[in-house]
């Protein structure tokens, strides 16, 4: 498992307080990372950050909140992260936003932008406020937490699946820009996994049954079945590999 370690590593997970981004600090604290919990509410983003310190040591993580739609927010926590930690090695863009359900042809203005601006600018904020680093140190990962929604069409979370395609375009662009640094730049691509945000979908008995009878392994997924991926790629077992989405669905694109 020694490829799997994140000894001495640090990382910023965004989303961190419930589901996938919960799932994912807890995990990559399990391999030895420190990690930074944030989301918007202080109260939340202090309890993940004590329980895994109960269970990995004190200092094992802090609790840093930020709303991801203010850009001086999201230099907070990248200041309070260096101040604690000294340093940046992983940063996994967990949040997202998807204030609208249902076909686009409904959608206003002002929630389509929400949704740009939440799940594609604020990671390309963050993104470029700890690439430099990790540039000069030439080593470093960085991880989208993207969609299938971004791989195929709907008509209830049209603009979402907008968004997280450009997700994995901005994955590829800069894997480009950032390998001859050795920065890799990754995403993510989770199916209907059992969260908050996707609960209108899965309290939905004629949407779970559609999903379950789609997907060959026969239901939905849960967060820890995705933050296993992430510690992939934050970790050395990954170091070949860049500008990739990693599917995690069950099967459902098949």
């Amino acid at each position: 498992m020694s490829q799997f370690n994140l000894d001495g590593k640090v990382a910023i997970i965004t989303g961190s307080s419930r589901g996938i981004g919960k799932s994912t600090a807890e995990q990559l604290a399990a391999n030895g990372g420190k990690v930074v919990i944030s989301s918007r509410k202080q109260e939340p983003c202090d309890a993940v950050a004590a329980a895994i310190n109960a269970d990995h040591g004190e200092g094992t993580a802090i609790s840093v909140p930020a709303n991801i739609s203010s850009k001086d927010d999201l230099q907070n926590l990248v200041d309070e992260t260096r101040k604690a930690f000294g340093r940046i090695d992983i940063l996994v863009c967990n949040a997202a936003s998807n204030p609208h359900y249902g076909p686009m042809s409904t959608i206003e203005d002002e929630q389509f932008r929400k949704i740009l601006d939440n799940n594609i600018l604020s990671n390309h904020w963050l993104i470029q406020m700890v690439a430099p680093e990790m540039r000069d140190r030439k080593e470093g990962s960085i991880i989208i937490v993207s969609s299938i929604g971004g791989l195929r069409g709907a008509v209830d979370i049209g603009t979402y699946c907008i968004s997280k395609a450009a997700d994995m375009q901005m994955a590829r662009n800069l894997a480009h820009e950032f390998g001859p640094d050795n920065v890799r730049v990754n995403c993510i691509a989770p199916g209907l996994i059992r969260t908050d945000m996707a609960r209108a979908l899965w309290e939905n008995p004629e949407r779970a049954e559609l999903v379950n009878a789609t997907t060959p392994l026969g239901r939905i997924g849960e967060p820890p079945e995705i933050a296993g991926a992430a510690v992939y790629l934050a970790s050395s077992a990954s170091t070949f590999m860049t500008g990739q989405v990693l599917v995690i669905d069950g099967g459902r694109t098949i």
